[in-house]
């Protein structure tokens, strides 16, 4: 009889996407399209924010960051999706299994915790605007940014590491196109009780704690505004913070949307879409939002191809 600790079988099979044969082509001619639209959308934002000195600002600090955890976040999954649909071997490596849930787990709390970030620095901009320069100072800024990066390599560690105590036995069919984490804990065959609470309390902390603190953040940016009611102050709110509502709309949208809207008759298609709104359709969108609400990042796109024409 193996020990708990022992893993039996080396390595998982993928089902992946549940599409119709005959539309296999054309669903890989488009996630194809999407990730490379997310891959070359979050490069420019970085290397925007890299070349302009204007952009060396704490929000751009903390996107870049977010750019970078989207085009990592997506290409966690994508790639091995991309290639299970061209191959008939859709199998993958135990360890290469734990590193894609350790890695999904890791770029998904990122993005979490820097939309906190730049929430609060948006509160300060509008409600602090005359001590902004003083409170977003760069030793701030850089210790937040080191301080996420801290929180989330933890937070994922201690996910994958509880993983590898759990034995997997016989079933080694994953009915998703990636290594899930609730997905992985349904095919063990030891005891998930410390993994699953593990979830519910950490997990909860890691998602409602930073949803809460930005609707703080906001409630008193509204607060602030609505002292001194003016069009200029609204106008002032949605150009200071209407790519940030957007992200933020979106990615805890998406959250709501799955796990607080009715029940799916089937859950694991539940997730898949849950998923592929989380590693495809928001990383693909956030360069969009903050490129055509955003005139600091128009502006720069704008000179690096007039720079282009005076070559």
């Amino acid at each position: 009889m193996p020990g708990n600790n022992q893993t039996i079988i080396s390595q998982f099979l993928l089902l992946g996407l549940p599409i119709a044969p005959e539309y296999e082509h054309l669903f890989y001619a488009l996630f194809l399209a999407m990730y490379l639209t997310t891959v070359l959308g979050n490069l420019i934002i970085i290397i925007l924010i890299i070349l302009d000195s204007h952009l060396h600002t704490p929000m751009y600090l903390f996107l870049s960051n977010l750019s970078f955890s989207d085009l990592c976040f997506s290409s966690v999954t994508m790639p091995k999706l991309l290639q299970n649909m061209q191959s008939q071997d859709t199998s993958i490596p135990y360890a290469g299994c734990l590193t894609q849930v350790y890695f999904f787990l890791f770029f998904a709390a990122l993005e979490n915790f820097l939309l906190v970030a730049m929430a609060y620095d948006r509160y300060v901009a509008i409600c602090f605007p005359l001590h902004y320069a003083s409170i977003m100072s760069p030793k701030l800024c850089v210790s937040l940014v080191l301080l996420i990066w801290v929180l989330t390599t933890l937070y994922a560690m201690l996910h994958t590491l509880l993983l590898t105590r759990l034995s997997f036995c016989e079933n080694n069919v994953i009915p998703h196109f990636f290594c899930d984490l609730s997905a992985l804990l349904k095919l063990a065959c030891s005891d998930i009780h410390i993994n699953e609470l593990v979830i519910l309390i950490i997990g909860g902390l890691v998602v409602l704690l930073p949803f809460l603190l930005i609707i703080v953040s906001y409630a008193r940016i509204i607060s602030s505004i609505l002292k001194v009611p003016s069009t200029r102050g609204i106008h002032k709110l949605f150009s200071t913070c209407g790519s940030h509502l957007s992200v933020v709309s979106l990615f805890y949208g998406t959250i709501i949307g799955i796990y607080l809207g009715p029940s799916a008759n089937n859950s694991t298609l539940k997730d898949i879409v849950m998923s592929m709104m989380y590693t495809v359709v928001t990383p693909m969108l956030n360069p969009f939002i903050y490129s055509l609400r955003n005139r600091d990042i128009k502006g720069a796109l704008k000179k690096v191809f007039q720079k282009k024409s005076l070559l």
